[in-house]
């Protein structure tokens, strides 16, 4: 007697993850190496990847201020959180226009413009990609941290002329409900994938001291490592802790973790432009010195880092110098001008 056929529904397929490039044990492992061990390393790759040792500057400026509805642990802007920050309303065009051209005139060569709030409004976004188009026309690179983004909104800032998106994943997985609860990494993780879509370049990177472990860290990295391809930019930040906010007293970290912590950055992620970001100025210039010598090669110059201190342009400038470190924008004349003599840029630092 035959049996009776049954017939299944098709499941949809799981799709296998590829093996991780960079596991977390692997990247604790660097971590954990002896401090020479670990910047001899990091040198080594800065090296290969950045002969010319140049040091990228970027000017960033806030258009839009305060009363943001996310409650990120770390922030002066959140509504959840009782600070000094007084919200303002956009800036118009010819102020940024102003901020920009300052900005090129001494010596940036991106000029990234931030928002507050969970994501933009329509009405807003028409005047961000003003913005954008206005900026890119003075022949700086642009970068724009807005929030969450919708599929044509990425589309629509590629159209516009933007060159980096910054969204950053501020912390491990792990650690990341201690931190935020409004926003999911998933959220995240969905906004940077719209910008690649779009072929926007990604700035994506953390901060670091909000109370993780090195394990934490190391987590951290792992995921902008094996983000596929990894950030063209990673700006590493350091907690400033602010009053009136969760982590106002959180335990301070360790200033050689934080250099750590970039050396780890500029291995595994080699062709990034790894970028000390905020907290840089309360580190002071020690630590600043180890941290080019391990890999960064990026910082945020003059004015302020939207509502915290950053160092100062002259302090910049002096401590460039006194390294004997090319910005960026030396090195591209320098490029377009092959018969130039190594000294001519010796004390031309910006």
């Amino acid at each position: 007697m035959s049996q009776p056929i049954t017939f299944y529904r098709r499941t949809e397929t799981t799709a296998i993850p590829e093996p991780e490039t960079w596991p977390v044990k692997d990247i604790l492992a660097l971590y954990d190496l002896p401090f020479h061990e670990l910047m001899f390393r990091a040198q080594e790759i800065h090296r290969a990847h950045f002969p010319d040792g140049d040091v990228e500057l970027a000017t960033l400026i806030s258009l839009k201020t305060g009363a943001c509805t996310e409650d990120c642990g770390y922030c002066s802007q959140s509504i959840h959180h009782h600070t000094d920050v007084t919200p303002s309303k956009m800036l118009d065009l010819e102020t940024v226009l102003a901020a920009a051209q300052k900005a090129k005139d001494n010596g940036a060569t991106r000029f990234c413009m931030g928002a507050s709030g969970r994501s933009p409004n329509d009405r807003d976004f028409e005047k961000y990609l003003k913005i954008v188009r206005a900026v890119k026309a003075l022949g700086l690179e642009t970068c724009m941290t807005l929030g969450m983004l919708k599929e044509e909104q990425a589309q629509k800032l590629k159209e516009a002329g933007l060159d980096y998106y910054n969204h950053n994943l501020d912390t491990a997985p792990s650690h990341y409900a201690n931190i935020i609860s409004t926003r999911t990494y998933q959220d995240r993780l969905d906004t940077l994938g719209r910008v690649r879509k779009a072929g926007i370049k990604v700035c994506c990177g953390g901060i670091i001291g909000m109370g993780e472990s090195r394990q934490q860290r190391a987590e951290l990295i792992s995921q902008l490592a094996n983000l596929n391809p990894y950030p063209e930019a990673v700006p590493i930040n350091h907690l400033v802790p602010i009053e009136g906010t969760p982590l106002f007293n959180v335990k301070p970290l360790d200033p050689l973790e934080f250099v750590r912590t970039i050396a780890v950055t500029r291995i595994v992620m080699p062709e990034a432009r790894v970028r000390m970001s905020a907290g840089r100025h309360e580190l002071g210039e020690a630590i600043q010195i180890l941290c080019f010598l391990a890999g960064a090669n990026s910082i945020f110059y003059g004015e302020k880092l939207l509502t915290t201190d950053n160092s100062e342009a002259n302090e910049d400038r002096a401590l460039l110098a006194k390294l004997g470190l090319k910005t960026h924008e030396s090195t591209e004349v320098k490029a377009r001008m092959p018969g130039i003599e190594e000294h001519d840029h010796a004390h031309s630092v910006l």
